[in-house]
């Protein structure tokens, strides 16, 4: 067998509040609820090279396969990690929508940001004719919305 990626498992994501990252993924979203659990395992703070007390671990089912992890770590000191999608190390989640626009406006009216003042139509390259916004969640974390061109 030859060493390699053999699929996508999950894209896991540090919170500050479980419950009001709860409220933008799931309720918001509308992504489902694989487990809440928590993950205390001594390997954890060997793997991760940190001393904690135990993480809440929410995963939530991406439709078509993989996971959103949201991580919240207890007993240790935490930092805002945000960023501008411009800054080194940082990151950004996109996920395939239908109805990006209706979508959006829940988001909006649930008092969430994005970076521009609505969805964007992509105007050139391979994703002409889709549609796009970057969501920021409760933490700073962007999520890009995408809506696939009516021809894919």
């Amino acid at each position: 067998m030859m060493a390699g990626v053999t699929g996508f498992f999950h894209g896991g994501i540090t919170v500050r509040d479980m419950d009001k990252s709860l409220d933008f993924y799931r309720d918001g979203l509308g992504l489902s609820m694989k487990f809440d659990r928590i993950l205390d395992g001594p390997y954890l703070n060997v793997v991760l090279d940190l001393n904690h007390k135990a993480i809440r671990a929410v995963y939530l089912n991406i439709p078509g396969g993989g996971y959103v992890e949201l991580l919240e770590y207890q007993g240790i000191e935490r930092f805002d990690a945000s960023s501008r999608p411009c800054d080194f190390g940082g990151g950004h989640l996109c996920l395939y929508v239908d109805g990006i626009d209706e979508l959006a406006s829940k988001m909006f009216a649930k008092g969430y940001k994005a970076r521009s003042q609505g969805c964007v139509d992509i105007t050139a390259g391979p994703n002409t004719g889709a549609r796009s916004l970057y969501l920021k969640d409760p933490d700073g974390y962007y999520i890009e919305l995408f809506q696939k061109p009516p021809t894919q």
